[in-house]
């Protein structure tokens, strides 16, 4: 089999998927090609108030208009109930000690609950990708991309103005002649292989391991009188990505509608060496022993797959994009699940190398544009990294721990404002790495806080922070008196207005035109 493209992209997870459809509707020839079979099980499930805008985005500014009920709850469920997804209405976090009950303390110095939704209906989710990506194949496919799945790639060579791509699909020789490729196969990737491409290592992040699966009978947190409480918390927090943080490392637990778990750990190598993670059950039923109370969440849980073993979950390519390819974010690069940025990360990537297909294909520009998104997706992955360095660093001092949660919960929130209110240019760096006035200082807080300071030097650094937070505050992170539970409230978002540059009646129509508010 031979075909001719103007673009071939390698994998088709929601990535790949969907930059394929947005070219197909610049009215380039696409091909999209699969080494597996959809649905296929894949890791990456959570999404974030900035993934969901993101994809908003493109939807409306590239005319995909049945993308854009996945990108809140109760529009998902009215128009696609049969593809299953979870309800995600923030972030929780709960410290655990090895071999101790949790015993949830009266000022909730060992919890962090921050709502990302004020309501279900307007709530981000979580992806089930097995239905989720095979849906965004068939949408491709129904823009005219070629699609080919069982696809087993070897070679990619440069002959005049094509790529050719050679390989095998289910036996048969295939060679494909591309303009253009895109690699969206994730870290490691064709392109990664093919190309002997150079790794670079991140320089603050600890080598960490990974061990996950799918669960059914995973137990609700509130089913667990560990978890209890008096007083009536922002959300459910089972209804939200669950983060079990002890030294070392942190358990993930998503919940999706059709009664599966996704559920699995990221820990430094020393301990998944020490519980021998490479063992997949017996190394995740070694770590329960030492967690009690998670222990007891998992108690009648059964996994429906067998475990992964991921032996090395940190990832980064020094190369984004050369002669004629360029990587998704996804493939250039994969830092930690632990907040979530994969997401947003791989839809900036999509964004961006769809306005430069929109504006510069086939001009001498293309590749100029290319070599500054390389440098846009190499700065990305590197905030990324610091933010999640430091976290790791901190994991037995949960103060510390949440003090640099909130750097991040600041910096994506007042993003999502600004974007929403038509003002992209006062966040238009992931995570505000460029803002002249947030991203020197939380890069000093978060080299500071890669020290694990304690004692002054800790109370100086948490001032720091604070300080750093409150000119970026629009979700009231500094209010000490709520104790770590941190909802979704209109009051703060209008007091934040001359943060944002805007009027409070403007924040309240847009409040209003989103559904902020419950009839």
């Amino acid at each position: 089999m031979s075909s001719t493209f103007d673009l071939a992209i390698v994998g088709s997870g929601f990535g790949g998927s969907l930059l394929a459809m947005i070219a197909r509707r610049l009215g380039l020839s696409v091909v999209l090609l699969e080494k597996a079979r959809h649905p296929r099980f894949v890791i990456g499930e959570s999404t974030t108030p900035l993934t969901n805008l993101l994809l908003e985005e493109l939807a409306r500014r590239y005319d995909l208009p049945r993308l854009l009920p996945l990108t809140k709850w109760g529009t998902w469920q009215a128009a696609y109930p049969e593809i299953a997804c979870g309800l995600k209405r923030g972030f929780t976090f709960y410290q655990h000690q090895f071999g101790r009950p949790f015993a949830a303390a009266p000022d909730r110095r060992d919890q962090l609950l921050v709502a990302a939704s004020p309501h279900d209906r307007i709530a981000d989710t979580h992806w089930y990708r097995p239905e989720f990506d095979h849906f965004f194949v068939r949408e491709a496919q129904e823009c005219g991309v070629e699609y080919l799945d069982e696809t087993a790639l070897e070679t990619a060579e440069w002959r005049g103005r094509d790529v050719i791509l050679t390989g095998s699909r289910r036996n048969t020789p295939l060679s494909i002649a591309s303009r253009f490729v895109v690699d969206a196969a994730g870290p490691r990737g064709f392109l990664q292989r093919a190309l002997n491409l150079p790794g670079a290592a991140f320089a603050d992040l600890p080598a960490t391991q990974g061990l996950y699966t799918h669960f059914r009978g995973v137990r609700r947190l509130e089913d667990l009188e560990a978890y209890g409480s008096d007083e009536q918390p922002p959300y459910p927090p089972d209804d939200a990505a669950v983060h079990h943080v002890f030294d070392g490392g942190w358990i993930w637990i998503l919940r999706f509608n059709n009664g599966v778990a996704s559920a699995g750990v990221a820990a430094v190598d020393k301990l998944a060496t020490e519980l021998k993670f490479e063992e997949g059950a017996r190394g995740w039923e070694r770590l329960l022993r030492r967690l009690p109370t998670v222990a007891a969440q998992f108690a009648e849980a059964e996994p429906l797959l067998p475990f992964i073993h991921a032996a090395r979950l940190p990832f980064r390519g020094e190369v984004v994009v050369g002669d004629r390819f360029a990587l998704l974010p996804s493939a250039a690069g994969f830092v930690d699940p632990l907040l979530s940025t994969g997401f947003p990360l791989t839809l900036l990537g999509v964004s961006r190398l769809a306005r430069a297909f929109a504006e510069d294909w086939g001009s001498s520009r293309l590749q100029e544009t290319l070599r500054s998104y390389a440098a846009d997706t190499s700065s990305d992955l590197l905030a990324a990294e610091r933010m999640v360095a430091a976290l790791y660093a901190n994991m037995r001092d949960f103060e510390l721990f949440t003090a640099v949660s909130l750097l991040y919960f600041a910096a994506v929130s007042f993003a999502e404002a600004a974007r929403r209110l038509g003002r992209p240019e006062i966040a238009a760096s992931f995570l505000l790495r460029d803002d002249p006035a947030f991203g020197p200082e939380a890069r000093l807080c978060l080299e500071a806080a890669l020290g694990s300071p304690t004692g002054q030097a800790k109370a100086e650094l948490t001032r720091r922070i604070q300080n750093t937070i409150a000119g970026f505050d629009v979700a009231g992170l500094c209010n000490r008196d709520r104790r770590n539970w941190h909802p979704v409230t209109a009051s703060e978002l209008l007091d934040a207005a001359p943060k944002l540059g805007v009027t409070q009646q403007r924040i309240h129509n847009l409040l209003a035109q989103t559904g902020f508010f419950l009839p």
